[in-house]
């Protein structure tokens, strides 16, 4: 463990116990491109010498990559170093989320990490860590951490001073100003059956667009817009939300277009534990970007760093050499092609407030330091037996660049089915080359969509 490891990691603990909201002091704030990432993980790697220390990550796209194409995998040549099965796991327990434990003893036969060199890709353009490094004295939660005021552009905590920063920081991280996907999602029965639902999605992150300001954006952090293209008895539904940055002063705004009814309603239950859209009840509205929404009905536990095996660098599993039918098999997906490394994750432990209701009882989230995007969460029933292993596979879209997930896989060890978000493979890959005003996303422009 490095000294400045150690130092932080004091920090982080005192914090935690007296459940301060400090803001980064001076001292602090300087070692952000430093000893720190300019988004605040540690630069230095680890003292066994399997993390690297982070040195700008990947920014220079491949020779033979080509704008509005799948992304080429830059390690292809990448040998596995080890695999983590059900009969070698004890060797590495102590680098193993209890969601991993438990999916290689659940299905001893057929779940395994294929582990490769940890590369740390994560990036962001420089105008992200310079406002990251401007906010980071200025940034606060609300009174009841439902909110963050004094912070636009950049991360608002690269130096977390407890849970509600880090999910925060998550909620708010960088991925591209604008964003345009194709995506299928399954839900495969444990024999492996499946029918695809196949999503047209738009994002518009206004949070993180240049010179933005708090009085530009108008508490509204994220519009998101998703039409459902297929099966057909699906086909025409439109989602819309309005993501807000203080959740206290004006709640999540969403609305749906139904194409049986031809009109645009309010969606207030488009949050929290409510189904998420055609999942068939594999996941959670919350559940989508691994975690969004407010984090009102939770308490959140910072527990500090770990070096466990994640999800990263996965250009092998989006590839459009694959097939679904190559991916989608029963109880889980094909492990064959996950790419898992050794990374530093924040762990963040949320506990259901003892007035509030949610399916999930308890969750652990593993944040990766680089980029603050959750890569994996166990999630626990009201029983306090693990239910559900969610995955973030993330890839550095190095065009933009911005790490971010191109799947998400939601393990269900209760039911032996689960639900995967993000398929492209068979069609167009995320499209960040686009521009799209916030009238596209108002109430009116949906009705107009929907009528079309």
């Amino acid at each position: 463990m490095t000294s400045i490891y150690k130092r932080l990691f004091v920090i982080i603990l005192i914090s935690v116990a007296f459940n301060v909201n400090a803001e980064s002091s001076a001292e602090d704030i300087a070692k952000l491109g430093n000893e720190l990432t300019p988004l605040g993980g540690i630069k230095a790697g680890n003292t066994d010498g399997t993390i690297p220390a982070w040195d700008g990550g990947l920014t220079t796209p491949p020779a033979n990559f080509k704008q509005g194409e799948h992304y080429v995998d830059p390690f292809s040549s990448d040998p596995v170093q080890f695999t983590i099965t059900n009969s070698n796991m004890s060797e590495y327990a102590g680098k193993l989320s209890e969601g991993h434990k438990a999916l290689l003893k659940t299905y001893p036969d057929t779940y395994k990490l294929n582990v490769y060199q940890s590369r740390r890709t994560a990036a962001a353009p420089k105008r992200i860590y310079d406002a990251t490094k401007r906010i980071a004295s200025t940034a606060k939660l609300t009174a009841d951490g439902n909110g963050v005021s004094g912070a636009v552009e950049g991360i608002p905590f690269p130096i977390p001073a407890n849970g509600l920063e880090v999910i925060w920081n998550h909620i708010l991280r960088w991925r591209g100003n604008f964003a345009e996907r194709h995506i299928s999602q399954a839900a495969p029965t444990r024999s492996g059956d499946y029918t695809l639902v196949k999503f047209s999605d738009q994002f518009n992150i206004a949070y993180s667009q240049e010179g933005m300001t708090e009085e530009k954006l108008n508490n509204t952090v994220l519009y998101f817009k998703q039409e459902v293209t297929a099966p057909a008895r699906l086909a025409g539904g439109i989602l819309l939300v309005h993501e807000t940055l203080n959740q206290n002063k004006e709640q999540r705004k969403a609305w749906i277009y139904n194409p049986g009814q031809r009109r645009v309603r309010r969606a207030p239950n488009v949050a929290f534990d409510n189904p998420g859209t055609a999942s068939d009840g594999m996941r959670t509205n919350d559940q989508l970007d691994m975690y969004n929404g407010s984090p009102e009905r939770y308490d959140w536990e910072l527990v500090g760093k770990k070096e466990i095996y994640v999800p990263y660098n996965n250009y092998k599993i989006s590839s459009p050499e694959l097939k679904y039918k190559d991916i989608l098999k029963p109880l889980h997906i094909n492990q064959d092609y996950p790419r898992y490394e050794l990374h530093r994750v924040w762990v963040v432990e949320a506990t259901l407030k003892s007035d509030a209701r949610h399916i999930y009882k308890r969750r652990t989230f593993y944040v990766d330091e680089d980029s603050w995007q959750i890569l994996v969460v166990d999630q626990y029933d009201n029983r306090d037996q693990l239910w559900r292993v969610s995955e973030g596979l993330a890839i550095n879209y190095y065009d933009v660049p911005a790490l971010w997930t191109t799947l998400e896989t939601h393990i269900d060890l209760h039911a032996g089915r689960y639900l995967i978000v993000g398929l492209d493979n068979e069609s167009t890959p995320y499209n960040f080359n686009i521009s799209i005003s916030d009238s596209d996303f108002s109430p009116a422009a949906l009705r107009r969509e929907g009528k079309r």
